[in-house]
């Protein structure tokens, strides 16, 4: 059994305004996604210049930030926010979703693709890998903030949790930040490496995320307000099914049109 650190969530505050350490971890991966995007463009012999990878990370922070919101709202709490709609504009009381905020980028890929006449699946290659990074932090940054912890544990790592109650539980957070950042993030780069065909990474990455995230579901705490669903299963892993089943698909698409060429 392990206390939690005591780290304070603000890093430093100067009158009103805090810098937090969740928010930090958002602007790091942003900062790695643009030079990993660059890097990636030049192995992958994408067409985009400097001003295009900007453009191309501000057309994924809109899609973030919106689908993400949209994605909560839908997902998790629309009764609520029915009831209230206003509250659907309060993004700084928290709810964000990675499904919501991943099918966001992924239309706002599409429409800078169309605009700037670039290759969508070669494009969405990239974008998810470099995605891969921001997940690690934000999971790094969600335990330092001692939030979406997990189940309770009988493990020698577990890890009491401020307003987790008195039992050690899973420190979930981190187990993502392992496999939906670190270990995703090498296996997507490694194809990338290899020079493989258009769309596997891009198709690899949901079949990776949706099976990780799946399978750490088992240990993590379900949402208080929603607690477990059909069968057992949480949110999180019904909606990482369709995730898995797409990747699938997509990559026995690939497979096919890579036999009859």
């Amino acid at each position: 059994m392990i206390n939690f650190p005591q780290i304070d969530p603000i890093i430093f505050q100067v009158g009103p305004l805090a810098i937090r350490w969740y928010g930090l971890m958002y602007l790091l991966g942003f900062g790695a996604a643009y030079m990993l995007i660059r890097h990636l463009a030049r192995l992958r012999n994408l067409a985009l210049t400097k001003d295009g990878v900007s453009d191309l990370l501000f057309y994924g922070v809109l899609g973030v930030v919106l689908g993400g919101r949209l994605g909560y709202v839908l997902f998790y709490n629309p009764s609520q926010y029915l009831s209230r709609p206003l509250e659907i504009f309060a993004v700084w009381q928290g709810g964000m979703s990675f499904h919501g905020g991943l099918l966001g980028v992924v239309v706002a890929s599409v429409i800078f693709c169309w605009r700037r006449k670039l290759p969508i699946l070669l494009t969405g290659d990239i974008v998810v890998t470099s995605a891969t990074i921001g997940l690690g932090l934000g999971r790094i940054g969600n335990f330092i903030n001692g939030e979406l912890w997990g189940r309770v544990t009988e493990q020698p790592w577990g890890i009491i949790f401020p307003g987790g109650g008195p039992l050690p539980r899973h420190p979930s957070q981190l187990y993502e930040a392992a496999l939906e950042g670190l270990v995703l993030f090498i296996i997507l780069y490694l194809l990338h490496r290899r020079k493989v065909a258009e769309g596997v990474p891009f198709f690899c990455f949901f079949i990776g995320y949706g099976l990780f995230r799946l399978l750490i579901e088992f240990v993590r705490q379900p949402a208080a307000h929603l607690g477990f669903l059909w069968g057992g299963a949480t949110m999180g892993q019904l909606l990482s099914l369709p995730m898995i089943l797409f990747g699938l698909t997509g990559c026995f698409y690939l497979y096919r049109r890579k036999r009859t060429q």
